[in-house]
C-alpha cells in the first residue's frame, strides 16, 4: 500500500487535519489493542543474544540497511549472527532459512532476500519459532528486521531507525497517522534512535533526556554510484518513500527522464516490467531501482535494470559498537531487557 498524503502533510494543512480529526477515534482503539497486546504477553528468551531493528511509522525508514550493519558488526566481532524477519509480502508462513538460489520474493519477502545474501536470513510469523529454529541451526545472534511491536520474543537492545526527513509524520496513530503506536511509548521501550538524515522533524528534541540518538544516512555504493552519474534513466521503485529514491538519483547527477513510483513492496509482473523497459528504450534511458525493488522482479529480465545498493554511514560508529559491546562473547549476560 502507499502511505496516505494526509499522514506527512505539512502542520496546519486544512484538509489533512481534518482528515486525521475524523479518524482520530479510530487511532485510540488501534492504540489501545497495542498496548493491551504489548502489556498482556510472555515473550519467550532466546539462548542468544537479540538485536531488535524496529520503526515507530509505517513503511520504510531504512531498517534493512541498518539490518545489513548491525550483522556484519557482530559477526566481525565474534558472533555468527542470524537476521530474522516476519517475511512480508511472501506466502511462507516459516520458520525456515531463506535460500536466495530457491526461494523468491513471493514465497519469502524481499528484504529477507536481501539479507540471506549478506548473512543466514531466516523468516517466521511467529518470531519465537524462528529464534528456536536459528539457534537449533547454531545461530550465535539474531538481528530482527522490524518486529519491535511484536511481543512474542524478549529483545536485549531494541533500536528505532527513524527518517529525519519525514520524521513521525503528522505524529499520529493509525490510521489518522503513520504510528504504530503513540512516540512516547515506543521511546520508553528502545534503548537507543538511529536517526537516517538530516533531522528536519525535531527527532532528537524529541528523545532529549529520554535516550540516546545516533546519527547516520544512507549512501550509494561508490561504484554503481559513478556509473549511474551523467546517465539519462528512468527510474521507478516499490519502496516506502519512492521520491528519497529519486533525490538520491538526483544528487549523483543521473539525469531523470522518467520517475515511476509504486506501492511498497510491489510484485512487478512481466508484463509491468517489459512495459517499463519498452519505456525506458523509447527515452532511450537506463532502467533504474532499488536493491530491494531488484529481488521482486521477474528473474528473466533482471539483467536490463539497473540497482542501486546503499549502505550505512555512522557520524560516530564506535557509539554504536558500544550499545553492541555487551552482547559479544567475553562480556556477561545478555541481560533482561526487551
Amino acid at each position: 500500500m502507499r502511505a496516505p498524503a494526509f499522514w506527512y502533510a505539512p502542520p496546519g494543512t486544512a484538509g489533512s487535519m481534518l482528515t486525521a480529526a475524523l479518524l482520530a477515534p479510530a487511532s485510540l482503539v488501534w492504540t489501545a489493542a497495542t498496548r493491551w497486546r504489548l502489556s498482556g504477553a510472555r515473550p519467550w528468551r532466546a539462548p542468544l543474544p537479540v538485536v531488535c531493528v524496529g520503526n515507530l511509522v509505517a513503511g520504510g525508514a531504512g531498517k534493512t540497511p541498518v539490518v545489513l550493519d548491525l550483522l556484519a558488526r557482530l559477526r566481525r566481532d565474534g558472533l555468527d549472527a542470524h537476521a530474522l524477519s516476519r517475511g512480508h509480502g511472501g506466502r511462507l508462513p516459516g520458520p525456515l532459512r531463506v535460500d536466495p538460489a530457491r526461494h523468491t520474493a513471493a514465497e519469502v519477502g524481499d528484504e529477507p532476500l536481501l539479507l540471506a545474501a549478506s548473512a543466514p536470513a531466516w523468516i517466521a510469523r511467529d518470531r519465537a519459532a524462528g529464534a528456536r529454529a536459528a539457534a537449533a541451526a547454531g545461530a550465535g545472534a539474531l538481528v530482527l528486521d522490524d518486529g519491535f511491536q511484536n511481543p512474542g520474543l524478549a529483545k536485549d537492545l531494541s533500536l528505532l531507525v527513524v527518517d529525519g526527513e519525514a520524521g513521525v509524520g503528522n505524529g499520529r496513530v493509525i490510521p489518522a497517522g503513520p504510528l504504530r503506536e503513540p512516540v512516547a511509548d515506543g521511546l520508553a521501550r528502545a534503548q537507543a534512535l538511529l536517526l537516517l538524515g538530516e533531522d528536519r522533524r525535531g527527532i532528537a528534541d524529541l528523545c532529549r533526556g529520554r535516550l540516546p540518538v545516533l546519527r547516520g544516512r544512507l549512501v550509494p555504493e561508490p561504484q554503481a554510484a559513478a556509473a549511474l552519474a551523467g546517465r539519462r534513466v528512468l527510474a521507478f521503485a516499490g519502496i516506502g518513500r519512492p521520491e528519497k529514491f529519486f533525490r538520491t538519483l538526483e544528487a549523483l547527477g543521473a539525469d531523470i527522464a522518467a520517475r515511476l513510483p509504486f506501492p511498497d513492496h510491489h510484485p512487478f509482473t512481466p508484463a509491468e516490467l517489459r512495459a517499463l523497459l519498452d519505456r525506458a528504450a523509447a527515452l532511450d534511458a537506463l532502467a533504474v531501482t532499488t536493491e530491494k525493488d531488484m529481488v521482486r522482479l521477474p528473474a528473466a529480465l533482471r539483467g536490463r535494470v539497473r540497482a542501486l545498493p546503499v549502505a550505512v554511514t555512522w557520524e560516530e560508529p564506535d557509539a554504536l559498537d558500544r550499545l553492541l559491546a555487551p552482547l559479544l562473547p567475553g562480556k556477561e549476560d545478555h541481560g533482561q531487557a526487551q
